[in-house]
């Protein structure tokens, strides 16, 4: 929990390390105490060269483990406020995937496109057939090793590299085979080129998926992007409903509701509301604000255009508001101020190496110095074993699905940074446990070092988070209660004191009569007596 009051008072600046899409890249800043949240993103697009920065965010993980994207028109503090003050991290991503990267005016721009679509390829959530994903890692190995060379690529070279989330001694053979025969000669941006014009056009291009459950309780993936809503089950796709077909979006608690308008023939068009169950109301809540900022990014024709939106209110609780802040899809293809040219591509080799291998130091770390930033290089080990752990390379795979559908690491929180920037916390779902106390569980132990000082910073942490769940369980249940009688005492003093003929002819009810004056005559009198005739004395 962030102390203000003493370390991080004032005008004093706040530290905080972005990570990149390339996770040898970090950077550490600092930002004022009421500084927003766009200003932190435009100054990582500055240190990138990226112009065309509105596809891009940051995104980072609350003390509950739930993710979210910084919102650009608020305080960065506020959004962040209840984490760690020395352990602040964002990571950069791509926010809006392009529906055609090659409508980007800016190479630079498609290369980090091409970064966050090579994460998602090797952490499942770009998922492919078996041909598919041996041509899209042809692609990786050409750009990052260059043509096939006998003397130094010899044997399974494809082995102790980590490009795709489960490699099978076939499939690494195929990948060989097509970075010897066909790609030689071709430049790393020729092949970067070719693996966007393949990604692209995949079912789960530019799908981060949520896990949820359908109505008779079986678990799904909810996947959004900028063609509509998606459902899979496992690697396949279950249903896709376009953006023109949702009429609205909204939450109740852990349901996330879409009201759709379905054509069943040329003539006929059928209203339907189709529910998904999270895991969580905070999960709930941000499947709701990824899709509505998906929604309004691809569909308005301006940011001016587009509106306010509330959802999840109820009865006994307050709905979530959503603004809408930065340029819209069709705002940004429009522009025609960029008119530089083109800077050049630092491209940086990072392909990972299997936990079979020795940890290695990546060696080609590009670190960019720029006013406001003090990016220092990282010693960067292989630490994910948890995360490897869980990755046969030798399982063996279907043809027609390679890939399962994993849910993004959620970005490391803890202080040491740099021992575990690579450490990637694969949630699988097909369990659908409630994955906050797995993680939870997960975190406490590798923490749980012989050191007192520790310790006790460990049982603070814990005494905060149970009072912030107290506090959480007092306000969701004592507050409605107060409201509610309230309420029915608001009623019965309407009933039993106006003067409205309506309501005399109910109250000479002999229930009515008999309850005024056996309980509400009484207890008023003793409010005069007590309250206000005291107060004459």
């Amino acid at each position: 929990m962030m102390k203000f009051g003493s370390k991080h008072s004032g005008n004093a600046p706040i530290k905080c390390t972005v990570r990149l899409l390339d996770d040898t890249q970090l950077l550490d800043t600092e930002f004022q105490i009421n500084e927003k949240g766009s200003s932190l993103i435009n100054r990582v697009c500055e240190q990138l060269d990226l112009i065309e920065k509105d596809y891009f965010g940051l995104r980072y993980v609350d003390s509950k483990r739930q993710r979210h994207w910084l919102e650009p028109s608020k305080s960065i503090f506020k959004q962040i406020r209840d984490m760690e003050a020395d352990n602040i991290l964002f990571s950069f991503r791509v926010k809006f995937y392009p529906p055609n990267p090659f409508r980007l005016k800016e190479d630079i721009t498609r290369y980090q496109i091409y970064l966050q679509l090579k994460r998602d390829l090797l952490h499942g959530r770009l998922y492919c057939n078996t041909s598919e994903a041996a041509l899209l890692g042809a692609y990786i190995l050409q750009a990052e090793l260059g043509d096939f060379n006998p003397e130094e690529h010899i044997d399974n070279y494809v082995n102790e590299l980590k490009i795709l989330l489960k490699q099978t001694l076939q499939l690494e053979e195929k990948i060989m085979e097509i970075h010897k025969n066909d790609l030689k000669g071709k430049t790393a941006a020729e092949v970067e080129t070719l693996f966007l014009k393949k990604a692209c056009v995949l079912d789960t291009y530019g799908v981060d998926p949520h896990a949820v459950k359908d109505q008779r309780g079986n678990q799904l993936y909810l996947g959004i992007n900028h063609t509509g809503i998606l459902t899979f089950q496992g690697s396949k796709k279950m249903n896709h409903f376009s953006w023109s077909q949702v009429q609205k979006i909204n939450f109740e608690g852990k349901m996330f509701i879409i009201h759709v308008i379905l054509n069943e023939d040329q003539r006929i068009k059928k209203k339907q509301t189709i529910g998904f169950k999270c895991p969580r109301g905070s999960s709930c809540r941000h499947v709701w604000k990824c899709a509505v900022e998906q929604m309004l990014f691809f569909t308005f024709p301006s940011s001016s255009d587009v509106p306010n939106v509330v959802s999840g209110g109820g009865f006994f609780s307050w709905g979530t508001k959503f603004k809408y802040s930065g340029r819209v899809e069709r705002e940004i293809l429009e522009d025609l101020t960029i008119t530089r040219e083109s800077p050049s591509v630092t491209r940086v080799g990072s392909l990972r190496r299997k936990s079979s291998s020795e940890p290695v130091t990546p060696s080609n770390i590009v670190i960019n110095q720029v006013a406001g930033f003090n990016s220092l290089p990282r010693l960067l080990t292989n630490t994910n074993e948890e995360y490897n752990s869980s990755i046969d390379s030798s399982t063996q795979i279907d043809n027609s699905s390679v890939l399962e559908t994993l849910l993004e690491g959620q970005e490391i929180t803890t202080p040491k940074i740099e021992e575990e920037v690579n450490h990637e916390e694969i949630l699988n779902d097909h369990l659908l446990i409630d994955f906050t106390t797995t993680v939870t569980d997960s975190s406490s132990l590798i923490q749980s070092v012989p050191n007192q000082h520790s310790g006790q910073k460990h049982l603070e942490t814990m005494a905060n988070q149970n009072s912030r769940s107290s506090l959480t369980i007092l306000r969701q249940t004592l507050l409605p209660i107060v409201f509610a009688l309230f309420m029915i005492l608001m009623v019965v003093i309407i009933l039993l004191e106006s003067d409205f003929d309506i309501i005399a002819t109910i109250r000479k009810a002999p229930e009515i009569a008999d309850f005024k004056k056996n309980y509400y005559e009484p207890g008023k009198e003793f409010l005069m007596r007590r309250f206000i005739r005291s107060k004459t004395f």
